[in-house]
């Protein structure tokens, strides 16, 4: 590999795939006065031409899921040995088993108006299944197709390696833990999880840095926050608020590793040895070279036109249908119990001196959303997006995105996973970046507003 010669060809199955992933989810466009990406131009007309169909085919993705969960379980999962992909979509816990199960009874009285009108009235069932799934399903299709672009041809690992040199200093992590959180902004923090997962477990982390990205560098997607920003009526705004997410991010980012419970977890790897692992360049390479070497050896792997395509199609089955099901049972409840219970105005009470100490208009709709976001990420802003004030909406908006640990989806999967992190562990987690990023949301949103 030190003096290996690489042909035109080489080089252009890095730089040609990364620049079109580029193009496609980084390079913001403007249509009609709004500030996008091609991602979302793309699914926007795909909601407009299926308009009246996705409700139901939501439901048939989200019923067959179930059914296929089912029969796995019961069958046992050698019955998917041939076909690994969906084997370990529908080898499933009984929590989320059931999780699955009560979605599928949910999409169905909601698609057919069944039961109590609080499971489908215009404000909970109606709305997850009638709107926020058809923007899912449309997102997720397109984002699913194209994000092998990004994490299969190189561009990751040039950013691993140029980055080497930042990660530790500022967040006490190896190069390549850029990567994780660069697949997760890119593609969806279920990948970034994955990812983290599968490094732990090969020997690459040890438990505190796979605790500290699983929890920290999971981040949000660029495509679940257009679905968040547009939730709350702000869509002209998405740069400002961009820019404000990724500030907040970063300094809870700074905080988070030095401080429990993540400060306190062992520095050693999965087989309890505590070697590091050697992250240095050759003396004849600079970190450019070498990252670029390292780019040109990925892509190089990819040969298969095919494979990109069947990979793509993998990523958005996996994200309808692991996503979804648990969109649509977690959501459904939290939205029920928000709308028709004063649960979440309890949880919120202590949190309104301090917004009105914040000078946040309507601050005691407001504080009704701080809490919520624990059980999903959607749920402040649809609960928020009725608030009457712009700034408040924002600041609702940005929160939900950088409190990061939702048990719906990134929190169930950490517990899922084999990074070693315990459910008391994630609450306080929660809390403890929500205290970290809401005054700096605050501030930004009034100088913005």
């Amino acid at each position: 590999m030190e003096n290996k010669k690489y042909t035109l060809s080489d080089h252009l199955k890095f730089i040609i795939p990364s620049l079109i992933g580029i193009f496609l989810f980084m390079i913001p466009i403007s249509v009609n006065g709004e500030v996008t990406i091609t991602i979302a131009i793309l699914s926007n007309w795909l909601q407009d031409v299926l308009a009246n169909q996705l409700s139901i085919i939501m439901t048939i993705i989200i019923s067959i899921t179930a059914i296929a969960s089912l029969l796995v379980k019961f069958a046992g999962k050698q019955v998917l040995d041939r076909y690994p992909f969906f084997q370990q979509l529908f080898d499933v816990s009984w929590f989320w088993l059931i999780t699955r199960v009560a979605a599928m009874v949910f999409a169905i009285m909601v698609y057919f108006e069944l039961g109590h009108e609080a499971i489908y009235s215009a404000d909970t069932g109606a709305f997850i299944l009638g709107d926020l799934l058809h923007v899912l399903f449309s997102v997720f299709l397109f984002a699913g197709l194209f994000l092998p672009l990004l994490l299969n041809y190189g561009l990751l690992e040039l950013f691993g390696t140029l980055l080497s040199k930042v990660m530790r200093p500022l967040f006490k992590l190896p190069g390549r833990a850029s990567i994780d959180s660069l697949a997760s902004w890119l593609g969806d923090g279920t990948i970034g999880v994955l990812l983290t997962s599968k490094q732990y477990e090969e020997g690459y982390y040890t438990k505190r840095e796979a605790a500290v990205i699983g929890t920290t560098f999971s981040i949000v997607s660029i495509t679940f926050t257009l679905v968040v920003i547009s939730e709350v009526g702000l869509m002209d705004m998405f740069l400002p608020f961009y820019t404000t997410v990724l500030l907040a991010g970063f300094v809870a980012a700074l905080i988070m590793p030095r401080i429990p419970p993540l400060s306190r977890k062992a520095d050693t790897f999965v087989d309890d040895t505590s070697t590091p692992k050697d992250e240095s360049i050759p003396e004849n390479q600079n970190v450019f070279s070498w990252g670029y070497k390292q780019a040109i050896n990925r892509g190089g792997q990819e040969t298969s036109v095919l494979k990109f395509f069947k990979q793509g199609a993998q990523n958005t089955l996996d994200m309808w249908m692991g996503v979804a099901p648990v969109v649509m049972a977690f959501g459904l409840i939290a939205l029920i119990l928000a709308e028709y219970t004063p649960i979440f105005q309890w949880l919120g009470v202590p949190f309104i001196p301090l917004l009105e100490l914040m000078q946040l208009p309507n601050a005691t709709e407001a504080s009704q959303t701080i809490l919520v976001g624990f059980a999903d990420m959607f749920l402040p802003a649809i609960i928020g997006s009725s608030i009457e004030s712009e700034l408040t909406r924002f600041v609702i908006a940005a929160l939900s995105v950088t409190q990061l640990v939702y048990m719906s989806e990134v929190g169930g999967l950490l517990l899922g996973s084999k990074v070693p992190v315990k459910f008391y562990e994630l609450v306080l987690i929660f809390l403890e970046r929500t205290l970290i990023t809401l005054p700096i949301i605050v501030l930004v949103a009034h100088i913005i507003f």
